[in-house]
């Protein structure tokens, strides 16, 4: 059975911490609940040396999020066995999630299916104890970086996934301190947070650092940057504060060359239509990669389509597909959002393929949308270098 986690376990200390549900509600529309009582039901359990134990007496609540309000539902104990179950009328212009507080911290589900044909009663919220020395890694890091634009200016999306590989969420000591921090390059312009794991406000920017105050639960996130190299550089300095297992960088610009920390030319990339050529390392150290720009030109489009592109598969991939965090077999281990994002689209096949006759056209028709963005969310992930790191 699989743990179901907002990501692995988005782990924040409010509903509204997050976002995610209200954005993609105001973004992409309503879940499309079917009239009728929906049910939601599961287990809470505690992560701990790679095993789950049951959890009962949590707090666990059912939550309501749509256009004009959100907010609680329902609430009940877990029981002994960690046990939970909700019935509750669907609102076709909202969804649900159900979350769960241990230690302080709250853990969410991903979004309840609300079709009465199809209860959602296989949920398991794994939640964990805190700890502020609880290790956090940045295992891999994407670097997506535009051609020129008419003004000189070349646009650049970054991409950190951090991992906590331990059985501990890592919290901050005190509220001054960040639970991760990482260095960006130094100048650049228009520096912002992007939609990924962790709320864009649980993140802040200093001229050349990001730091993370959110809680980071057991298992992998992504924290999405995005900036603008001014004009006037032609080299491109990248600080490697810690070491990374993995860095992938996507550079659109033929003449463009990235050298340090390992790097070496691999294969390319399409993305819309749109060639990049791939460079790859790690670094086990600190150090430092080197993009050199050969000038100015005119990039073939712009970098806030891509931008655009990515940063909605990954929402879309963590928030209403449930990628995969954790699998309860004797040892918890991770599974890439690129196998997550495969079996989300074998999942939907396996619920509707061959089954249009008996689907209402309604049901068909997000089914098929559905699938067409789980396939195009799966070949920006690749896009980027996402082969299962």
């Amino acid at each position: 059975m699989a743990l179901r986690f907002l990501r692995d376990s988005v782990a924040c200390r409010s509903l509204r911490c997050s976002g995610f549900a209200l954005t993609l509600i105001l973004v992409f529309g309503t879940a499309g609940a079917a009239p009728g009582q929906a049910r939601a039901a599961g287990r809470v359990v505690r992560v701990m040396r790679g095993d789950t134990i049951p959890v009962s007496g949590a707090d666990v609540v059912l939550h309501r999020v749509g256009r004009q309000e959100q907010g609680p539902v329902d609430s009940m104990p877990s029981d002994r066995k960690g046990r939970f179950s909700f019935r509750f009328q669907p609102d076709t212009s909202a969804i649900y999630l159900v979350s769960a507080r241990f230690a302080g911290i709250e853990y969410f589900s991903p979004p309840v299916h609300t079709n009465p044909a199809r209860p959602d009663t296989g949920l398991v919220l794994g939640v964990s104890d805190t700890s502020s020395s609880a290790a956090v890694d940045l295992e891999t890091r994407h670097l997506v970086i535009s051609g020129p634009a008419k003004d000189g200016t070349r646009g650049v999306l970054d991409i950190l996934v951090l991992r906590n590989r331990g059985d501990r969420t890592r919290v901050a000591p005190d509220s001054l301190t960040p639970t991760f921090a990482v260095r960006l390059p130094a100048g650049m312009l228009g520096l912002q947070v992007g939609q990924g794991d962790i709320s864009p406000d649980a993140v802040t920017l200093g001229r050349d650092s990001a730091l993370v105050f959110a809680p980071i639960s057991p298992g992998e996130k992504q924290v999405v940057l995005t900036y603008t190299i001014p004009a006037d550089r032609r080299r491109l300095e990248i600080p490697i504060d810690q070491p990374v297992e993995t860095i992938n960088l996507l550079l659109e610009e033929a003449s463009a060359k990235a050298t340090g920390a390992g790097v070496v030319k691999a294969d390319s990339q399409t993305i819309e239509g749109h060639k990049f050529r791939r460079w790859s390392g790690s670094a086990t150290d600190r150090a430092v990669v080197v993009v050199g720009f050969a000038g100015a030109g005119v990039a073939s489009w712009a970098l806030p389509g891509l931008v655009g592109l990515v940063a909605v598969a990954l929402i879309l991939a963590g928030l209403f597909f449930g990628v995969r965090g954790l699998r309860v077999s004797g040892q918890a281990t991770a599974l890439s959002p690129r196998d997550g994002l495969v079996e989300a689209i074998a999942r939907l096949d396996a619920r509707y393929l061959g089954q249009e006759s008996q689907t209402p056209a309604e049901e068909w028709r997000r089914y098929q949308v559905e699938r067409a963005r789980l396939k195009a969310e799966l070949s920006a992930h690749l896009a980027v270098g996402g082969s299962g790191a």
